[in-house]
C-alpha cells in the first residue's frame, strides 16, 4: 500500500445560503437569483468557521447563489471560486412557479401527469443522474485538494442524494426529513480514493429561520458523523 492509498483528504459538500426570493417561487436553475442578506451573513459565518482549516480549494455550481456563498470561504484562504457545472441543481419541470399543497403548481391538472413517479422522479433531473455527476463532483475535489480539504458549493437536493449513495440508503425520499439545511457542510473524508466517513454540521445554525430547522430531520447532532469500514 502506497503512501497515496492512505492520504487524507476532506471534500465538504456545502449548500448554499439564504436567497432572496420575495415571490416564493421554485427557482431551480434559472438565473438571477442572489443571496439575501442574511444569505451574505450566512456564507461569512461558514468562512469564518473554515479560516483555519486546511482549504486548498473552493469550487461552486455555476449558479450565482452558490458563486456568492463560497466567494467569502476562497478570499479568507487566498483563493480563486473555480465553477463545476456538475454541482448545479437538480432540473425540475416546476422551477419558476410557485409549488405547494392547495396553491400553485400542485392546482393544475396539466402539471398531475409530471407527479405519477416519485421514485425517479418523474418531474425531474433522476436520482441516479444526480448521483452520477455529484460523485464525479466529489471526485474531482479530492483530486484538486489531496491531502488537504476542499470546498464545493452546490444545492440541498443534489447534496442530499449523493449522501444517501454514499451511506447506503434509498434516493427516493421524503424532502421534508433531509438533512441539509441552508449554508450547512456535508462533510466526506477520504482515505485515498475511498470515501471512509461523512460529517454534517450546521455553522451557521443560529441564523437559519426557526421554520425551516422545525421541518429537518434530526436524524443525528448537528456534528454527527458516520464511519464506513476500512
Amino acid at each position: 500500500m502506497t503512501d497515496r492509498d492512505q492520504e487524507i483528504t476532506v471534500v465538504h459538500l456545502m449548500r448554499h445560503g439564504e436567497v432572496h426570493n420575495p415571490d416564493g417561487v421554485l427557482y431551480g436553475r434559472l438565473d438571477g437569483y442572489h443571496l439575501s442578506e442574511l444569505g451574505r451573513k450566512m456564507a461569512d459565518r461558514v468562512a469564518e468557521h473554515l479560516t483555519d482549516r486546511d482549504i486548498t480549494y473552493v469550487v461552486a455550481s455555476p449558479l450565482e447563489r452558490a458563486q456568492e456563498t463560497a466567494a467569502p470561504i476562497a478570499a479568507s484562504h487566498g483563493l480563486d471560486v473555480a465553477t463545476d457545472g456538475r454541482l448545479i441543481e437538480a432540473e425540475n419541470v416546476f422551477q419558476g412557479k410557485t409549488f405547494g399543497v392547495g396553491d400553485g403548481a400542485l392546482r393544475r391538472p396539466a402539471n398531475w401527469k409530471y407527479l405519477t413517479n416519485p421514485f425517479r422522479p418523474s418531474w425531474g433531473e433522476p436520482y441516479v443522474d444526480q448521483v452520477v455527476r455529484m460523485s464525479a463532483a466529489l471526485d474531482a475535489a479530492k483530486d484538486a485538494a489531496r491531502g488537504h480539504e476542499a470546498v464545493c458549493v452546490s444545492h440541498q437536493l443534489p447534496i442530499w442524494v449523493v449522501r444517501s449513495f454514499v451511506e447506503r440508503r434509498r434516493l427516493w425520499h421524503d424532502p421534508r426529513k433531509r438533512q441539509c439545511t441552508l449554508a450547512s457542510l456535508t462533510s466526506f473524508t477520504y482515505r485515498g480514493d475511498r470515501i471512509v466517513s461523512v460529517g454534517y454540521s450546521e455553522p451557521a445554525r443560529d441564523l437559519v429561520p426557526a421554520h425551516l430547522l422545525a421541518g429537518a430531520k434530526a436524524k443525528s447532532a448537528p456534528s454527527g458523523s458516520k464511519s464506513f469500514g476500512a
